[in-house]
């Protein structure tokens, strides 16, 4: 549990927007895989099992709530995570205010835009892209095959690649 504690964590709060709702998944998922170790078969890859069932516990925790869109990728708590913010704000990268700004708003866009993916696809792109899981690793855990991976994420990239044109935003925005 310690060793994909905050990933897990991490996963789950950004695919249900939620951090409340991703602590309670994230206890019953490792029920689950204490519930269910005798089936887990010797050989075979743990991670991908271990997101296939907490994949499964955060659609089921979904349909419990009636929610089935995410509110955030990024959904900040408060306390530390915005007093961290606030120094890496005032610290500084090297960009001016109206930088910064427009980063954070191209940002919030594109949250904003992967929260409208379906959930098929969302899934696909939060695995891959956000988890850095292989295509093999994210088929296994949504049970689906490798090739079904790369055209959800191609659907993905396609759907954020418009909305994003049709948006009118530039390039340099998107950096």
């Amino acid at each position: 549990m310690q060793r994909y504690e905050g990933e897990l964590f991490n996963y789950l709060r950004r695919y249900l927007g939620n951090a409340e709702m991703a602590e309670d998944v994230f206890q019953a998922t490792f029920l689950q895989v204490h519930l269910k170790r005798e089936q887990f078969e010797e050989g075979r890859r743990f991670r991908p099992w271990l997101y296939t069932i907490a994949t499964n516990q955060a659609i089921d925790a979904q349909r419990r709530n009636k929610r089935h869109r995410m509110v955030s990728l990024d959904h900040r708590t408060g306390g530390e995570d915005e007093i961290g913010s606030l120094v890496e704000m005032l610290a500084g990268d090297g960009r001016t205010a109206d930088e910064q700004m427009q980063a954070e708003e191209a940002r919030d866009w594109v949250r904003s835009a992967v929260d409208e993916l379906p959930e098929s696809l969302r899934a696909a792109l939060l695995l891959v892209y956000h988890q850095g899981m292989k295509y093999r690793e994210a088929a296994d855990v949504l049970g689906i095959p490798v090739g079904t991976v790369k055209s959800r994420l191609h659907s993905a990239l396609a759907k954020l690649n418009e909305s994003w044109r049709r948006s009118g935003r530039s390039a340099a925005e998107a950096e």
